[in-house]
């Protein structure tokens, strides 16, 4: 049962978007959000994965009362979408995270100066929590770069395409995406992944190089020169989350 606590603010406009809402789902704090959108028809309700917390978008002239009716018969969805969180990521000695596929385990040494540093299933990072989870997704970010690099020469070469240059970013709406002008960008997060997944999306970028489509040739070409790209879709689909929750 959701009880609502408080307003974050006392704005009752009902044609901007309702200010946000703190809300009650099963003894949890939410923080509920709104989005007014004129084109929509109806009202969408989505958990932001990495603020974790609930956006709702709302037609025009939907009024804040439809919206927290919604949101309270909505109950069980928010409950089953919490469940598929996965635990919050806490930078400290000891912690686990995925490194190209498998669990390294994370040392904080006591210097404040220093590279991190990756051997033996253990990534050290120096600098404290001060600096350490900043020096972790920079070390992090190069890793991805020099690998997307490789992978994004291969086949680019396998494929007889050109590109322009690669970029990592933290995006989180997609792994890897291709400009029109030739730039590959990914997400350096693919580094947190096994290797054949971060092949995968290079391949699938680059072969947009050839084919700005999802279409047959499209899909001809990267399955004839990635053999594991449905395995690597799949562990996508199932990893995801996991994998930004990351830093």
């Amino acid at each position: 049962m959701i009880g609502f606590l408080r307003r974050v603010s006392s704005v009752h406009s009902a044609l901007p978007a309702p200010e946000p809402q703190t809300i009650q789902v099963e003894g949890r704090e939410i923080t509920l959000r709104f989005k007014r959108n004129a084109q929509a028809r109806r009202m969408v309700l989505r958990l932001d994965g990495k603020t974790r917390e609930l956006v709702m978008t709302l037609p025009k002239r939907s009024s804040l009362a439809e919206a927290l009716r919604f949101v309270e018969n909505s109950t069980p969805w928010i409950l089953k979408q919490l469940e598929k969180q996965p635990t919050a990521f806490v930078l400290r000695d000891g912690a686990e995270m995925l490194l190209r596929g498998e669990l390294h385990k994370l040392a904080l040494p006591d210097q404040k100066r220093g590279l991190v540093s990756v051997a033996g299933g253990v990534i050290a990072v120096p600098g404290g929590q001060a600096h350490g989870a900043r020096r972790l997704r920079d070390h992090l970010k190069k890793m991805a770069l020099t690998e997307l690099s490789r992978a994004s020469r291969h086949y680019a070469a396998a494929m007889d395409a050109k590109y322009k240059s690669v970029a990592v970013r933290d995006q989180r709406s997609r792994w890897g995406s291709c400009s029109a002008s030739g730039t590959l960008s990914y997400s350096w997060r693919l580094i947190l992944a096994p290797p054949f997944v971060l092949d995968y999306v290079a391949a699938h970028e680059v072969a947009h190089l050839r084919e700005m489509n999802h279409g047959p040739r499209f899909w001809r070409l990267v399955l004839t020169h990635c053999a594991n790209a449905k395995a690597a879709k799949q562990w996508l689909k199932e990893n995801g989350r996991k994998v930004h929750s990351y830093l």
